[in-house]
């Protein structure tokens, strides 16, 4: 049996989790004080999973760039590829949030969207 121990990360708490792992199943989590805990638990070991946020280059706006995350989370294993597909990206102002910055990021099926305005110079 494998033993993963994690801290949960969806709530202020931080609960020390411990997930119990056999033949690739999750077997049981403990140290959760909420559903919280073992949901993120089960998840996080079989199918690990983040939101990234990061900023592109905004041209012709009374900003340089604009914040922008991607509307779901990814797969943990995409995260660099998203980032380095962020790298070249440039937008032309205005900007506004909800603005979809991305199509399909790093062939994951999720958008980029902008998390702020941007107001043309």
């Amino acid at each position: 049996m494998e033993v993963k121990n994690l801290t949960c990360i969806n709530c202020p708490m931080g609960c020390p989790l411990t997930v119990e792992i056999e033949a690739g199943q999750v077997v049981r989590v403990s140290g959760n004080t909420c559903k919280r805990g073992d949901v993120y638990a089960r998840k996080e070991v079989t199918n690990p999973t983040r939101i990234v946020t990061s900023t592109v280059r905004v041209m012709h706006g009374k900003l340089d760039v604009v914040s922008v995350k991607t509307k779901e989370d990814i797969p943990k294993e995409k995260i660099f590829a998203c980032v380095r597909a962020l790298k070249s990206v440039q937008v032309e102002a205005p900007i506004h949030m909800g603005d979809v910055i991305v199509k399909n990021i790093a062939d994951t099926g999720v958008d980029v969207t902008a998390t702020k305005n941007v107001e043309r110079q």
